[in-house]
């Protein structure tokens, strides 16, 4: 099972998206041999394999579809879970904020259903790596199966452990913390990244964001920002463009910092402080 965006036709064993009427979609798995089945009508997996990407195909009722490919952002939101999963606005950007990229070596702690953990493998490319710290085994399985269906799970290390008692790795590019208390984690994090590496993390209070910024401190963190992604649709009707009836809104304020490196030199106190070291 595959999720890669260059092909032009459906392929046996490639992750397919059917978007009918209202825009109900289905994700699933061509096989050949297979059989699509939905309150829409049947489609056999053989009819659809060897097709362009986008073409529009019908049902054994008539009812209509277009195949396409799903996005990263239809997976995630899509993602079998049992707890709490990432929305793609916070996710995207996170990436681009932090730079994450082909050859990168990435951290987690909390994977999760593995939203985050997606994203991240997804972004890193095959020479990159995504390390993926978890204290519930429960947890984790469902986050490797769903990283297996995507085919991204060879690009991830799986850990099951508290990173309270430490991580393994250094000199890692970024860190993402999606846990409720990552302020007694700050020092675990800075020992893992290299100089000048970030840290992220997803905080849905006040409260939390406040004990963060506190220990971020502490811990020779600088660059500190604090910001919050909302996120509103609008209907793409060109003679009724108006806001959608429901927005995305607060899902979390967004924690970024970078580990740098204190100076002794009594000169440099005035820079510190104005970057929030």
């Amino acid at each position: 099972m595959s999720f890669q965006l260059h092909t032009a036709i459906a392929r046996d064993g490639d992750l397919a998206q059917l978007v009918g009427l209202r825009h109900k979609h289905f994700i699933f798995t061509l096989q050949a041999g297979g059989r699509f089945e939905s309150h829409r009508g049947i489609l056999q997996h053989d009819d659809l394999i060897g097709k362009l990407w986008g073409t529009q195909v019908f049902s054994h009722n008539g009812s209509p579809f277009f195949l396409l490919q799903p996005s990263l952002a239809d997976l995630l939101t899509e993602l079998p879970r049992t707890t709490q999963i990432m929305y793609p606005k916070d996710i995207g950007f996170i990436l681009v904020t932090v730079g994450v990229g082909p050859g990168h070596k990435v951290m987690e702690a909390g994977t999760g259903s593995g939203s985050m953990t997606t994203a991240l493998a997804h972004a890193v490319g095959q020479s990159g790596q995504v390390i993926s710290y978890e204290i519930k085994p429960d947890v984790q399985n469902l986050a490797r199966k769903n990283l297996t269906r995507f085919g991204l799970a060879s690009r991830v290390d799986f850990k099951l452990r508290d990173i309270q008692e430490g991580v393994d790795e250094t000199n890692a590019d970024s860190f993402f913390l999606d846990v409720p208390n990552p302020y007694d984690y700050t020092a675990q994090v800075r020992a893992a990244l290299k100089p000048g590496g970030f840290l992220c993390c997803l905080l849905p209070t006040f409260n939390q964001v406040e004990k963060t910024l506190y220990s971020l401190h502490r811990e020779n963190f600088a660059f500190i920002e604090v910001c919050e992604i909302l996120l509103r649709y609008y209907q793409a009707e060109p003679s009724k463009l108006r806001p959608t009836d429901r927005m995305v809104a607060h899902t979390g304020f967004l924690v970024f910092a970078r580990r740098i490196e204190p100076s002794q030199d009594p000169r440099g106190q005035e820079l510190a402080e104005e970057i929030g070291a």
